[in-house]
């Protein structure tokens, strides 16, 4: 089993926006890692409090993500963080294990990990 981290920052608190930019998110470490759907075994979302307007699981379920288990919760309220996140645990079982984890951070969350943030994203 390997666990994927990733994060992306959502310009506003609307449904669509959450929706759209958490859907780039699984997209975005889906291709970087190279998995199939049925190599997810659940997803661990956050989202900071700014952002209540959708659930982040909601995309994954759109994407056809029907038998994976998601659960969403709020990210701890800390003073000074940086506002309107999704992130994402992804746990995986794929026969590759040996493989390489890409993880993922997109937008303003390149600043949480830089050092794990692509290049090219």
């Amino acid at each position: 089993m390997q666990a994927i981290r990733g994060a992306i920052t959502v310009d506003q608190n609307d449904s669509s926006e959450i929706l759209k930019q958490t859907q780039v998110l699984l997209e975005t470490i889906l291709e970087a890692n190279k998995l199939a759907p049925d190599e997810i075994i659940s997803i661990i979302f956050t989202a900071t409090p700014d952002l209540n307007a959708a659930f982040p699981a909601t995309a994954a379920r759109a994407m056809g993500l029907e038998q994976v288990a998601l659960l969403d919760a709020v990210e701890i309220d800390v003073p000074g963080a940086l506002p309107r996140v999704i992130r994402l645990l992804m746990f995986v079982d794929r026969p590759h294990a040996a493989a390489e984890v890409r993880h993922i951070y997109l937008g303003g969350a390149k600043a949480l990990r830089p050092d794990l943030s692509p290049q090219d994203a």
